[in-house]
């Protein structure tokens, strides 16, 4: 018997089916394109987003037009305050069923020289990109850990390696990703061992970061060509990174199959940091 391209059981299912994804900041920008890498491979998504509405609905609206069989799901939030990711958790667990993966990139800059910025320049960068990190990731960690499995991966940038001039409160943000990523992950074996529960050849609880060079997206968008040029010469590939290219990074951490890849920092940025 022939099973004919158009059956269910010819369908070929992605590496992600029946997994629930939360991307914070997942309807634009990187997120975007995180979520709906996420989404082709197969996972039920919720992105997270704060402010724009009108925007996040046609994202929606555009997401479940390309993906009709897999739920997708806004939730608002502002992820600078712990009691909004604590609620942006529950709600994906609530609407979904699980969380299996999160993708924490919801970031911001404001870019000032250190003797320019101002305590609230400072504060708000650190408690949206770096603690919202954090608060997310603890919610979305106590229910993997009662469930055994999943995945954490985290947005970082080349920026917090490198450091640059105008973005201490950045650099200090993103670099504080790299120790919170280690620590998680760290973490979640010695829990996960101490509830009788240890890593084994199973699909794991892993914690990973990525971090992203100059990307081509709204970011960049007001930067001068001037500049832009400056920094394509720094690049050794010679050209700014595409969005996609750094969800299918995240994608590839989300995946069952990269169970034995935890406490990792992936670097895409075109060779910047060599």
């Amino acid at each position: 018997m022939t099973t004919s391209p158009e059956s269910p059981s010819a369908v070929a299912k992605g590496p992600l089916e029946g997994r629930v994804a939360l991307v914070t900041g997942g309807t634009r920008g990187i997120g975007a394109a995180i979520s709906r890498r996420l989404a082709q491979d197969g996972a039920e998504l919720a992105a997270g987003y704060w402010r724009d509405t009108e925007a996040a609905q046609k994202f929606l609206e555009d997401l479940t037009a390309a993906y009709p069989k897999h739920p997708v799901t806004l939730h608002n939030g502002n992820i600078g305050h712990a009691d909004d990711c604590r609620r942006v958790v529950g709600e994906v667990i609530e609407q979904h069923g699980r969380l299996d993966i999160l993708v924490n990139n919801a970031g911001i800059t404001i870019d000032r020289t250190v003797a320019k910025m101002t305590d609230e320049d400072w504060l708000r960068v650190i408690s949206i990109n770096l603690s919202g990190a954090f608060f997310v990731a603890q919610a979305a960690l106590e229910h993997m850990l009662e469930r055994g499995t999943g995945r954490i991966v985290s947005v970082s940038s080349v920026i917090g390696e490198t450091g640059n001039i105008g973005q201490a409160n950045y650099a200090a943000s993103k670099s504080g990703l790299f120790g919170l990523t280690k620590s998680l992950a760290r973490e979640s074996v010695f829990m996960l061992a101490k509830a009788d529960r240890p890593a084994g050849d199973g699909i794991g609880l892993t914690v990973n970061g990525v971090t992203p060079g100059y990307i081509a997206t709204d970011m960049l968008a007001t930067i001068p060509d001037k500049v832009l040029d400056r920094l394509r010469s720094q690049i050794p590939v010679g050209r700014l990174g595409r969005p996609e290219e750094i969800a299918r990074v995240v994608a590839f951490l989300a995946a069952d199959d990269s169970s034995y890849i935890t406490g990792q920092i992936w670097a895409v940025n075109g060779g910047l940091d060599m």
